[in-house]
């Protein structure tokens, strides 16, 4: 299945109609496109424009007992609202990495680590016990796939309860981190960020995927 996450137009189905693929899935389809894709035998095409919007459904989770409802998590990154709160104010160049960054986060696992630069993820780290070792997770995946952590940014889901995971990012090589805030040590998280010559902005939402 290949998932798009904008109107699929005929350059894309070109490249689409080359690969085996069953479904594909996207907000809308160019006429074009949808004649290419026509055109091959028991590929699904699934248009998602009627369930676009602000307004989506309730999301159910099983858990021991019963059943956790909540809404989804709908939030985008907006930089305009988030509150710097270190000495160092990001760059624009790192304001706009964080902002991806922290997109990226919201489709990742709890405790979710993302390190990024120039709209490329460089590293992941998800589904840990801890936010520290999503940090060093994240870290050393990019790196067993040669790509420098020199001068990324990272967005982390939630908040970090200790200064240890600011300090593993910066070790890796980061420079800049989006983070929800909100923890009880807060000011000691702030004091390592300023330490190590980091740039921290505090977004005041939290995504944390289960």
């Amino acid at each position: 299945m290949i998932a798009v996450n904008r109107p699929l137009d005929a350059a894309t189905a070109e490249a689409i109609s080359k690969l085996f693929v069953e479904a594909v899935v996207a907000p809308s389809y160019e006429a074009a496109a949808r004649e290419k894709l026509a055109a091959r035998k028991n590929l699904r095409l699934m248009d998602m424009s009627t369930t676009a919007g602000d307004v989506y459904g309730l999301q159910l989770k099983s858990v021991g007992g019963g059943l956790l409802v909540q809404t989804p998590d709908t939030a985008g990154a907006k930089p305009e609202e988030w509150k710097c709160v270190t000495e160092r104010k990001p760059t624009e160049e790192e304001l706009r990495a964080l902002a991806f960054a922290w997109r990226v986060t919201k489709h990742v696992k709890s405790n979710a680590i993302v390190f990024a630069r120039d709209g490329v993820v460089v590293g992941v780290g998800a589904g840990q016990m801890s936010r520290v070792d999503s940090a060093k997770l994240a870290a050393t995946k990019a790196r067993e796939l040669k790509h420098s952590l020199e001068g990324t940014v990272v967005g982390s889901d939630a908040f970090f309860p200790f200064p240890d995971g600011v300090e593993e990012i910066a070790k890796a090589g980061a420079t800049a981190i989006a983070q929800p805030g909100g923890s009880v040590r807060d000011a000691e998280v702030i004091a390592a960020a300023n330490r190590l010559g980091l740039a921290m902005v505090f977004t005041g939402v939290r995504h944390f995927r289960h």
